[in-house]
């Protein structure tokens, strides 16, 4: 009997293979905000007036984003009610160690292996050359995190982007989320959220999200004082707004909904890998696919997507997910399979090929992160193993890499001649520097005593 899902198997024996797998990549696309997201497109004018409206004057900025925290998020607040207090994160932090102590020692080992990891990669140490010139490491002064709040509280957000910025030597660190948590008399921000916060040390956390709090991270309010680079996940409106403010702060990357592919083998577990494709369906909006060059991986991980999505929570939005930003793909030989993965630039990449995972491992370069093996699915990136969950998305990951302390430092260039060596180099430099008429840049060495 036929199923809604039947239709998610595409196989490069159908005459449009190549016009489905195309569209597997349109449908990724279909959800980013960075190139041709729907939403990119129709709504990017909202997003510039939001902006504007926050902007334009710092005397009525606060009013500016109360007012689109009514119409976004339907919650009420004064300026003076944007701020969670460090009673209230000191609270929440309470009550998770007397709640759920075996998630707040998660929490910590959690905070444990990303620092180390981040520690371990970091590069920001001032080096210098023989010739006198070199480069000098400074941490970004004051980082603004965005967390999102709307469809699942996300914690994760904060250690993945937070620690990150402290390994790098960030002083000011702020966080924003939407006030969605409903069990205060104000809303508040997830009370995990807010003890995660104070866990890290930060202080400075608003109960604002979306747009709004873009705008008042970038152009800064009354009550919100002015980032020097935003970063961390959320929705189209979100990361349409980081675009368009970028210039005036610096911003990580396009981080939008999250995204799987898996490479898949006739060695792999057909359960694990339905599994670890619903995990990222669930999000909804989110992707998730499969290739491989095995039909019966294929045909058995359709069965198995059709059993499991059935016994989730949230069964009917996965279901939509799927059928709408989702797919699997029977590929003739490896080599192919290997060059669309490529062309796809996915987020999250798992390979699940026995032996031979490293080795495709090995050639794939247009990807966020890797996952190699049967044993190391998405979710350990997501909450445990060290590298950030903020990863791009969409094509992104032509061009931008994973969130990591080395996103939050600032390189300067150094340069120290002394007479001998610019009297070695000075006829070089007039010559440059003429060629492009630019005589008064040949003066500035000429002046000096130098010249052909």
């Amino acid at each position: 009997m036929p199923n809604e899902l039947d239709n998610l198997l595409i196989s490069y024996d159908q005459p449009d293979f190549q016009d489905r797998l195309y569209k597997f990549r349109l449908s990724k696309l279909g959800l980013s905000s960075f190139g041709i997201g729907p939403l990119h497109i129709k709504n990017r004018q909202k997003v510039e007036d939001i902006l504007k409206e926050v902007a334009k004057d710092k005397d009525t900025a606060d009013e500016a984003v109360a007012k689109y925290t009514w119409i976004f998020d339907k919650v009420n607040l004064t300026p003076e009610q944007f701020r969670i207090s460090k009673e209230d994160l000191e609270k929440a932090h309470k009550e998770l160690k007397k709640s759920n102590p075996k998630l707040l020692a998660s929490v910590q080992q959690a905070i444990k292996n990303v620092r180390k990891y981040q520690e371990e990669i970091f590069i920001g140490n001032d080096k210098k050359c023989s010739d006198g010139t070199g480069i000098k490491y400074k941490p970004i002064k004051r980082v603004g995190i965005c967390v999102p709040g709307a469809s699942a509280p996300l914690p994760s957000t904060v250690i993945m982007c937070a620690v990150p910025a402290q390994v790098a030597g960030v002083k000011e660190i702020v966080v924003v989320s939407p006030p969605r948590y409903k069990g205060n008399i104000l809303p508040s921000i997830h009370p995990t959220t807010l003890a995660v916060c104070y866990g890290l040390g930060i202080d400075e956390v608003y109960r604002i999200g979306g747009v709004q709090a873009v705008a008042a991270l970038t152009f800064s309010t009354k009550t919100i004082k002015q980032v020097d680079k935003i970063v961390g996940p959320g929705n189209q409106w979100v990361q349409t707004a980081k675009q368009l403010v970028f210039g005036e702060v610096g911003i990580d990357l396009i981080a939008g909904p999250s995204e799987v592919l898996i490479i898949a083998n006739d060695k792999a577990n057909p359960a694990w890998v339905a599994a670890d494709m619903l995990s990222q369906a669930e999000h909804n909006p989110g992707c998730a696919f499969l290739f491989t060059v095995s039909q019966k991986i294929a045909e058995e991980v359709l069965e198995e997507l059709k059993k499991q999505v059935g016994q989730l929570n949230r069964s009917e939005e996965t279901i939509e997910c799927l059928k709408a930003h989702s797919g699997i793909a029977f590929f003739a030989n490896i080599d192919d399979l290997v060059e669309e993965v490529n062309e796809f630039t996915a987020e999250h990449l798992e390979i699940q090929c026995g032996e031979e995972s490293k080795k495709i491992a090995d050639r794939i370069y247009n990807v966020g992160a890797i996952f190699i093996g049967d044993y190391s699915p998405v979710v350990v990136g997501d909450y445990w193993a060290g590298p950030s969950h903020t990863l791009p998305t969409g094509m992104t990951a032509k061009f931008f890499s994973a969130l990591s302390a080395n996103d939050f430092i600032k390189a300067t260039s150094i340069i120290e001649y002394d007479k001998k060596k610019l009297a070695e180099s000075a006829g070089d430099i007039i010559r440059l520097a003429e060629a492009e008429g630019l005589d008064a840049h040949a003066r500035s060495i000429k002046i000096r005593g130098f010249g052909r």
